[in-house]
């Protein structure tokens, strides 16, 4: 067994797939590990099941050996959530071990993944972010979204928990009756909104849909295009760590590279207001999601600029995807570390 030492120790918390192996993103775990061996520490990578009162068994990378090692550690000194799963989150045995962790007086981030309602409905109430949200409903009457329809013309349906551009639909009023319903795989039409909620109106309760006012992004060379900040604490305040545009390219429904989107360099199109932007909101975000959910080391934001010059928030994410943009990757290891360590030594 791993003894308690003079090196901090960071657990790294992830789940299992179906078929028993880890999952996560594993080349964000070893360069993890290799940065923080370079500060003297060191990280291994569990699940909470793997973990009883006293000990956990994890693995831990080895640099020189390009291997991973399955060994026994003590609690680590803090906790880093990066279970992939929402439901696996929510399991028993992740709920025992949080308990655990409180029991102890271990801290970690982040604490929850976040629904898309529960996040709007936070900030609506919020002084400054509130001018910054499209107007947006929970599907879950046909009245009140046949209005909702029917005063913004074109409406993005979500579903309230899901990443990476998943399950999103776009629906828009062609004339006075007719609805057409467009996803990355799908055109359908509809002869009126009796026709569309007769046939979707399960999916989108049982799925908790969400309804939002389509904002008609800015264009780079005629295809629409967003934002995406990756955002870290650092001490008591949060900075940008890094940020991308992704671009519609072969549809329009999204801008998620898995779905056909295409990447930018922030520089092509980087501004001082763009700027100006991101810094007003990642601080008021990150204190925002921190008292309400528990405590956020790091997150991303989804926004964009309408062509008429105003900014937008569509979502935040508790667990950020990998950025293909090789600086800001390296960026937020540093960013992690440095927070780790930070949150050690207090």
């Amino acid at each position: 067994m791993i003894s308690k030492s003079e090196h901090p120790l960071i657990g790294i918390m992830t789940a299992k797939k179906a078929n028993g192996t880890l999952a996560g993103n594993g080349l964000l775990f070893i360069e993890l590990q290799k940065k923080l061996i370079s500060l003297n520490g060191i990280s291994f990578v569990f699940t909470p099941e793997d973990a009883d009162e006293e000990r956990i068994i994890g693995y831990s990378y080895s640099p020189d050996k390009k291997c991973w090692r399955k060994e026994t550690f003590p609690y680590p000194d803090l906790v880093y959530n990066r279970i992939p799963f929402r439901k696996s989150e929510h399991d028993l045995s992740s709920q025992r071990f949080f308990s655990r962790l409180k029991e102890r007086k271990i801290p970690y981030f982040n604490p929850c993944f976040i629904d898309k309602y529960e996040l709007y409905d936070l900030f609506k109430n919020h002084d400054v972010l509130h001018r910054y949200l499209p107007q947006t409903i929970q599907v879950n009457h046909k009245k009140e979204f046949a209005l909702f329809l029917n005063k913004h013309t074109s409406i993005y349906l979500k579903p309230a928990q899901s990443a990476k551009g998943k399950g999103i639909f776009r629906l828009k009023m062609i004339g006075s009756e007719q609805l057409q319903l467009d996803s990355v795989q799908l055109i359908e039409n509809f002869s009126s909104l009796d026709d569309f909620w007769e046939k979707w109106s399960k999916k989108l309760l049982e799925k908790n849909y969400l309804a939002q006012e389509e904002i008609h992004s800015a264009k780079y060379e005629g295809a629409r295009f967003d934002f995406r900040i990756l955002a870290h604490a650092e001490y008591d305040n949060y900075i940008v760590t890094g940020v991308g545009i992704r671009q519609s390219h072969k549809q329009v429904i999204t801008t998620h590279i898995p779905s056909g989107g295409k990447l930018l360099p922030y520089k092509l199109l980087q501004s001082n207001e763009h700027d100006q932007f991101f810094e007003l909101i990642v601080p008021l975000i990150g204190s925002e999601l921190s008292t309400k959910f528990g405590y956020f080391g790091e997150f991303s934001i989804d926004a964009c600029i309408s062509e008429d010059g105003e900014y937008y928030i569509y979502e935040v994410n508790s667990k950020p995807m990998s950025f293909d943009e090789r600086h800001i990757e390296d960026r937020k290891i540093e960013q992690l570390c440095r927070l780790f360590l930070q949150w050690i030594k207090n």
